[in-house]
C-alpha cells in the first residue's frame, strides 16, 4: 500500500471535528435535508452546447446569465457573513512571464499549521466511508442553491422550494483559490465515492454550458490525483484569463468511431501529457466520451484530473503520477517543499504557492518542473491513450495487467 502525508484542505467549516455531528443542526443529512426549503435553481436539458464564445481569445462575457447571476450573488453574501477562511480577492497572483503565462497566486490561508494526515494514493476507487468527513455533514448555510433539470423545461430560480430527492447542490468551498469557487454534489444524499459515472458528468457539463462564461470552469480530481474527500464533487470557480492549458497545441487523434461528432485531440509541448474532447452533436455526446474515458482509467486503477473549460464544449483529461511518485520518494525534495499539491487547477496551470519566497521567485522553469513530475512517461502514456481509444471504439473496459513504467 503507496501512502503520503499532507495536510488535507479544508472545503467546509464543519470539516474539522465532525465525528458524530449530523442531526438537530440544519444539516445536509438525511436527518435535516428532506422535507426541507433550499434555493432552487432548474436548468432545462441541453441538446446542443450553447456559448460561442472562445476562452482563449476572449475571457470576458457582456451578458450576465441567470445562473452567473445568482451564483456571483450568493457566493457573495455568504462572504459578507464570514463563512469563509479568508478573503482571496487579497491574494496576490501574478502571470510569470514566458511561453505560456502560467498563473501564480500567494495563497497563504490554504496553509493549515495542522498535523499531516496519511492518504492512500495507490487506489482510486473506495468504498464510501459514512464515518469519515463527507458533504452530509455541511451545514446548510454553506449551500448556495440546488441544482436539477427542471420538470417543466423552464429555467428558473426559487428562493425556497421543498426538497423531496437526493438534491444536487452547489455550495460554497471555504478555502477558495479563486473568487466564486464552489463545489457541486451530486445527488448528495445517495453518498456516492469520488468516482466519474455518466450522469454525474453530464451534469457538471450542464453546469458549465448553463453558466455561458468561458471564465467559469470546473475541474476534478480522482483518489490518488489529490482529493482528499471522498464524496462525489467537482469544483468550479471564475478565472478572467485564459488558463495556459488552453493555450497549448493539439493533434488530432484517429479513432475509429468519433461517436456523436467528437473530437479527441492530445496536447503537445505542454509539461503534462493529455487528452483533450471537444465538439459533439449533444452535450450527451461529449460527456459519454469524456465518461468512457474516465471510467477507463478508474477501473485500470490510474489516477486523473479534468478541467471542463469553453462553456462545456472542451474537456481537458490528465492521467497523473504525482502522489503516486511522491510514496515511492521519486520527486525532488525542492518541489516537495513548496507544499504543492498538483491537482487539476496547478495541471491546468494556476499554481497555489503557500510561501512568500516560493512566489516571489516563481518562473516557467520551476512550473514546468513541477507539472514534469505530474506526468506519465511517453511510453506508459501511449498505453493509456490506446486503452482509451479501445474503451472508446467497442465500449469495454480491458483491465490493467500490465507493469507501470512511471517516468
Amino acid at each position: 500500500m503507496l501512502t503520503i502525508k499532507r495536510c488535507p484542505t479544508i472545503l467546509s467549516n464543519y470539516q474539522e471535528g465532525s465525528e458524530g455531528l449530523g442531526c438537530g443542526r440544519n444539516c445536509l443529512g438525511q436527518c435535516c435535508v428532506p422535507g426541507s426549503k433550499l434555493p432552487l435553481y432548474t436548468f432545462k436539458r441541453r441538446l446542443t452546447i450553447a456559448g460561442e464564445k472562445d476562452a482563449v481569445k476572449d475571457a470576458y462575457v457582456e451578458d450576465i446569465t441567470l445562473l452567473d447571476a445568482v451564483l456571483v450573488g450568493q457566493w457573495e453574501e455568504r462572504m459578507q457573513r464570514g463563512l469563509f477562511r479568508y478573503d482571496v480577492t487579497t491574494c496576490e497572483t501574478k502571470v510569470i512571464p514566458g511561453k505560456y503565462g502560467f498563473i501564480a497566486q500567494l495563497n497563504e490561508g490554504r496553509h493549515l499549521k495542522k498535523r499531516p494526515t496519511e492518504f492512500r494514493v495507490d487506489k482510486v476507487l473506495q468504498g464510501f466511508d459514512p464515518s469519515k468527513f463527507n458533504f452530509t455533514k455541511v451545514g446548510q448555510e454553506e449551500v448556495l442553491f440546488r441544482f436539477e433539470e427542471s420538470e417543466e423545461n423552464k429555467v428558473q430560480y426559487l428562493e425556497k422550494a421543498p426538497v423531496f430527492d437526493s438534491p444536487n447542490v452547489i455550495a460554497i468551498n471555504v478555502s477558495p483559490i479563486e473568487y466564486g469557487h464552489v463545489l457541486l454534489v451530486p445527488r448528495v444524499l445517495d453518498c456516492l465515492p469520488q468516482r466519474i459515472d455518466h450522469d454525474s458528468l453530464l451534469l457538471a457539463l450542464h453546469l458549465a454550458a448553463e453558466a455561458g462564461n468561458p471564465s467559469f470552469r470546473l475541474g476534478y480530481n480522482s483518489l490518488g490525483a489529490f482529493a482528499t474527500i471522498n464524496h462525489l464533487h467537482f469544483q468550479a470557480y471564475y478565472l478572467n484569463i485564459p488558463f495556459p492549458i488552453e493555450k497549448a497545441p493539439t493533434k488530432r487523434v484517429p479513432w475509429k468511431s468519433e461517436k456523436g461528432g467528437v473530437n479527441i485531440l492530445e496536447l503537445l509541448d505542454y509539461p503534462v501529457r493529455g487528452l483533450v474532447f471537444e465538439g459533439g452533436n449533444t452535450v450527451e455526446d461529449l460527456s459519454n466520451v469524456v465518461g468512457n474515458a474516465c471510467i477507463c482509467l478508474q477501473d485500470n486503477n490510474i489516477p486523473y484530473n479534468f478541467l471542463i473549460a469553453n462553456c462545456g464544449k472542451k474537456v481537458f483529461l490528465f492521467p497523473q503520477c504525482y502522489a503516486e511518485k511522491q510514496a515511492l520518494g521519486e520527486v525532488d525534495q525542492e518541489i516537495l517543499d513548496t507544499q504543492v499539491n498538483p491537482a487539476v487547477w496547478e495541471i491546468s496551470g494556476h499554481i497555489v504557492l503557500k510561501r512568500k519566497q516560493d512566489f516571489d521567485r516563481a518562473s516557467e522553469d520551476y512550473a514546468w518542473k513541477l507539472l514534469a513530475e505530474v506526468s506519465f512517461s511517453d511510453f506508459f502514456f501511449k498505453e493509456v491513450k490506446d486503452y482509451i481509444l479501445e474503451a472508446e471504439t467497442t465500449g469495454e473496459v480491458q483491465t490493467d495487467r500490465r507493469r507501470r513504467k512511471i517516468s
